[in-house]
């Protein structure tokens, strides 16, 4: 049996919650593996909704071991708050089922004002950040002047690294015309936090070295996507981490060959949250339609999402630069009735055409996109739960993405319900 990575090939908001979700019944560790809480996953569970930003989508199903991995920033008041918030659905979280890298980033409250700071200085050139301090708060761990969840537990070396930290931001802050931070409040919050996460911290590479050496079945839970890579996305419009699949290595501290089988999540459109270039946007009454049967708004923001048609270029090379062996495909549904459905296959750029998502930002911005037009379906595909449900040009339209991106349908998620859920092939056997 083969571990699983699960991560996004678009612009998130894939549906990543309810495929590891579905996933985890056959796994038996669920691992978070890079980001922080700006990355929401919704689940539905019977009549139940749960929202998380940072647990791993684990937590809400009992028997198995959810962890946060190094690779994640955590913001240790918003972690307390979401626990609270599913403990009062009826989902406790303990020590026993919740474990954290002890050498997480912490994210401080001065880096979400940091972090908002500079988006109201950009004015009409914001990069869309959530504002949640993330970013700013992988900048201080490459800088090596990061406050890290194992320091809470040495009073001497905290002093010492709020210093070092506090050097940084205070200039940092006089640049943008804040005032500077107070350490003794910041250093007292720090102490009283401390008890309350420390609890939940332990090497966790030294576990997960063991439950892998047991031959437990590990599922690899990735946040944002592919094209919000650091490295690989629209750059600067990304997050501040590695979202692809090798991250999963370093950000739960195993090697590569344990992250196994890589599957992709996408949409059967694309979505996008906050700026950056969208070659396949639809800012008319198609894409409103669109985000309207899809209910596309942030998990964490509530932000509205644009909408446009499958990319076929930017998931093809979003699957290969993850190393994507399957794919999950979600939200068939919302494009039940449409008359005629479009995929972009190629870009035109100045005249030449392009079978690739160029790296410049300028150029990203240019592409246009070449659109293959495909008959749509009448029929609802809402809940299906085998193929012989599907409507015969939805098949169609299936098999064909297969054929532009190069990689096989694994799994068809037809609602947010669980267990309506197509298994083409399970990653888990192969």
């Amino acid at each position: 049996m083969s571990n699983v990575t699960v991560v996004g090939v678009q612009w998130g908001d894939e549906g990543k919650g309810k495929i590891v979700d579905w996933l985890s019944e056959r796994a038996e560790i669920v691992v978070r593996f890079q980001g922080g809480h700006n990355a929401g996953h919704t689940l539905v569970i019977g009549n139940q909704t749960f929202k998380l930003s940072l647990l791993p989508s684990g937590v809400v199903r009992p028997g198995k071991t959810s962890f946060i991995g190094n690779g994640v920033v955590v913001d240790p008041w918003a972690l307390l708050d979401e626990i609270e918030r599913v403990r009062k659905q009826g989902v406790a979280i303990t020590p026993d089922t919740l474990r954290i890298a002890e050498n997480v980033v912490l994210i401080l409250p001065l880096h979400g004002e940091v972090d908002r700071l500079r988006e109201e200085q950009r004015g009409d050139r914001k990069i869309g950040t959530t504002g949640r301090g993330i970013g700013p708060a992988y900048e201080d761990k490459v800088a090596r002047r990061a406050i890290r969840l194992c320091d809470l537990a040495d009073a001497e070396t905290l002093d010492w690294k709020l210093d070092e930290l506090l050097r940084h931001h205070d200039a940092l802050r006089r640049g943008m015309g804040a005032a500077p931070i107070d350490r003794a409040e910041l250093r007292a919050k720090l102490m009283d936090v401390a008890p309350k996460v420390l609890p939940f911290a332990e090497p966790v590479w030294m576990t997960l070295d063991q439950a892998r050496r047991a031959g437990k079945r590990i599922l690899f839970e990735g946040a944002q996507a592919a094209m919000l890579d650091i490295d690989h996305g629209t750059y600067p419009f990304v997050t501040s981490s590695n979202t692809v699949a090798g991250q999963a290595a370093t950000g739960s501290g195993l090697g590569p060959q344990a992250t196994g089988y890589v599957l992709g999540i996408c949409k059967a459109y694309t979505t996008r949250v906050g700026s950056g270039p969208f070659p396949t946007e639809l800012t008319d009454e198609v894409g409103q339609g669109l985000g309207d049967r899809g209910h596309e708004f942030g998990t964490v923001t509530g932000r509205r999402r644009r909408c446009g048609w499958f990319d076929a270029v930017m998931v093809r090379q979003a699957l290969r630069v993850g190393g994507v062996r399957g794919i999950a495909l979600t939200k068939l549904d919302v494009l039940d009735g449409m008359k005629e459905i479009k995929v972009c296959v190629a870009y035109r750029l100045r005249g030449a055409t392009l079978h690739h998502f160029p790296a410049n930002m300028t150029a990203q911005a240019a592409v246009e996109p070449v659109y293959e037009t495909i008959e749509g379906w009448s029929e609802s595909t809402r809940g299906a739960r085998s193929w012989a449900e599907l409507p015969g040009n939805a098949i169609k339209y299936i098999r064909r993405l297969e054929e532009l991106v190069g990689v096989p349908i694994a799994l068809l998620s037809t609602s947010p319900e669980r267990n309506d859920t197509i298994l083409v092939s399970d990653p888990f056997a192969d």
